[in-house]
């Protein structure tokens, strides 16, 4: 089929999920393409990440790699954080002539104002909801979904359009009151193209930085702000790790210049273990650091690149919440009570002293985790049997 998705924001070096998605429906067979905005209006709190310079020859880069087509289209601008399409938007979706559409955000101005005009186009429809009700923090979030429940749910629910939900939350139907048996849950993932175990890739890691094959590698790769618990980390760091095994830390990433930023970044430098810092990376820039890495660390809350450091067989340590004592049940990681960087200083060294058997189990089940449930190779399978029911029901 020929599928057009329609997207706000798109960045060809990001690790979004259109990003992912949109490769892999290729590779199932599918034409792809992706209608977004031109980056000349975009937000600099979008686009300060991966930057705007040479889009064209990185778009063109994304497209000749993955047999994805980018098309970049003016907007007039963004308001709260979405995108405002001129008129062409329209013009070029019905020009492609898609078997369907999928439009990501069901609630973005954008999705609204393709829903007004659905039954005019005729193709199918497929949306998304990104939304989680913790995020919705807009003063007018509650007039907002009473003016969406009168307006575009009947719509979506007339004409049973699924809004595929990327968070197993009840968003949709409590606050916007689509059906949940009309919005299957399909959870996000790893990128298996991009990470896997790889032997080579990380020999040469450790012999460009000069770091034997008996030492003991420790990640962290993200933010290193507060929420994300940058001086916890950097405290638990600070004293030697007692362990058998000479103890390496790769710390990705960059700090804010505050004094928090400031403070942790000393701690790094004074540590009496062996750190070595790294600039904050693109995504497909990460995997040779997780493949050369024994062990992953979450010291504050844990971001989705979980599950890419899983797929590369990457044991995590991380604090002992709901969310992350369930990903731990699975032979695949250990958690840390929350906050004590004593306990999380104890889980580094005992995990560094496991016998090499019982550290080759947990890469296995780290693989053999993400493989069960979250492959992009077989979520997408999954985003297929959605598309394709909805352009064989809505026709």
């Amino acid at each position: 089929m020929k599928i057009v998705n329609v997207e706000d924001f798109f960045h060809p070096d990001a690790g979004y999920q259109i990003n992912i998605l949109s490769k892999y429906l290729v590779a199932l067979g599918h034409e792809v393409i992706i209608i977004t905005s031109q980056m000349d209006k975009v937000p600099a709190a979008l686009t300060s990440f991966f930057g705007k310079e040479n889009i064209e020859e990185r778009d063109k880069e994304y497209s000749n790699r993955y047999g994805v087509k980018i098309v970049r289209l003016p907007i007039k601008g963004f308001v709260s954080g979405r995108a405002v399409f001129t008129k062409e938007l329209f013009s070029t979706i019905q020009a492609d002539n898609p078997d369907v559409v999928f439009v990501h955000g069901n609630d973005t101005l954008t999705g609204m104002r393709y829903l007004l005009k659905y039954k005019k186009f005729g193709y199918p429809l497929v949306m998304d909801s990104h939304m989680l009700e913790m995020a919705s923090s807009n003063k007018f979030n509650k007039l907002f979904r009473k003016f969406y429940k009168y307006f575009f749910t009947p719509l979506i629910t007339r004409n049973e359009i699924p809004v595929i939900r990327t968070q197993d939350d009840p968003y949709v139907e409590k606050c916007l009151g689509i059906s949940l048996s009309q919005c299957p849950w399909i959870s996000v993932g790893s990128d298996t193209m991009l990470f896997h175990p790889d032997e080579d890739a990380r020999k040469q890691f450790r012999e460009a930085n000069n770091i034997s094959e008996s030492a003991f590698v420790v990640i962290y790769a993200g933010k290193l702000d507060e929420s994300k618990g940058g001086l916890l980390l950097a405290e638990t760091i600070q004293k030697k790790i007692e362990a058998k095994r000479d103890v390496v830390f790769l710390i990705v990433g960059k700090t804010a210049p505050t004094e928090y930023g400031s403070k942790i970044e000393s701690l790094f430098s004074q540590s009496e273990n062996r750190v070595l810092r790294f600039p904050t990376q693109l995504y497909a820039g990460l995997p040779k650091f997780y493949q050369a890495a024994d062990c992953a660390v979450f010291p504050r809350q844990c971001s989705l690149s979980f599950y890419d450091v899983q797929a590369c067989g990457v044991p995590v340590i991380f604090e002992d919440n709901n969310i992350n004592v369930d990903r731990a049940a699975h032979g695949n990681a250990v958690v840390f009570e929350s906050g004590d960087f004593q306990d999380f200083r104890n889980k580094i060294a005992e995990m560094c002293n496991e016998p090499g058997e019982n550290l080759l189990r947990m890469r296995e089940n780290s693989i053999a985790y993400v493989k069960a449930s979250y492959d992009y190779a077989e979520i997408a399978k999954r985003y297929c049997y959605v598309i394709e029911s909805a352009a064989a029901t809505q026709r």
